[in-house]
């Protein structure tokens, strides 16, 4: 399960900004999600509760903004919106694609205290 370790990796950076901007305590951490990153929404719910535990975000809440996927089709040359890897052109139905959106984890913003 790899939300684990995105969580761990979650938790070194919180640690790291409370030390650079001097806060105490994370409140609330407001995740951006792509649709193409491969993370699994509710696993992450579920390792965020467990890593946080004993830390400056212990008790903080986990909010998911979700961003849709994009690639870029070669042969229409535009960009179409895509669910899944892989999935082909919606608009010609090729599967010269390339990905340049939504496949991305970050930390868009953060409530603490």
């Amino acid at each position: 399960m790899h939300e684990m370790s995105l969580c761990e990796s979650m938790l070194q950076i919180l640690e790291q900004q409370a030390k650079a901007q001097q806060y105490q305590r994370v409140k609330t951490v407001w995740l951006e999600i792509g649709a193409l990153s491969g993370v699994e929404t509710e696993a992450l719910h579920f390792c965020f509760s467990v890593v946080m535990q004993g830390s400056l975000a212990e008790g903080a809440l986990l909010e998911i903004i979700e961003e849709p996927g994009q690639a870029w089709c070669l042969p229409c040359g535009i960009n179409v919106p895509v669910e899944q890897l892989y999935d082909p052109c919606p608009h010609c139905g090729n599967h010269q694609l390339q990905v340049n959106g939504g496949d991305q984890m970050r930390i868009k913003e953060l409530e603490v205290e």
